[in-house]
């Protein structure tokens, strides 16, 4: 059974660390899948610094270690950009 916790419900992190010889793209995919299926209302930034304490420092060489921190240092709250909405109606 693998472990979970609130910030990885689904083991997602914890499976990619399990992983031998995965690379960075599997990695970032993975980490995709994560932050698309944390509920509603969770914090990013805090679910990251978990898991990044969890796991990325202890295993700092891991792939999956570089794709945390990079998540973490590019949060950002989402926001609509550019767009047929953008322009100013006549």
């Amino acid at each position: 059974m693998k472990p979970t916790d609130g910030m990885d419900p689904k083991g997602l992190i914890y499976e990619a660390y399990q992983i031998e010889e995965i690379g960075g793209a599997e990695c970032r995919s993975i980490f995709l899948d994560w932050a698309l299926s944390l509920p509603e209302g969770y914090e990013t930034a805090a679910a990251l610094r978990h898991l990044i304490e969890r796991y990325a420092d202890s295993l700092p060489d891991h792939p999956m270690s570089a794709v945390l921190r990079d998540g973490l240092t590019s949060v950002v709250s989402p926001r609509r950009r550019g767009g047929w909405r953008s322009r100013p109606r006549n």
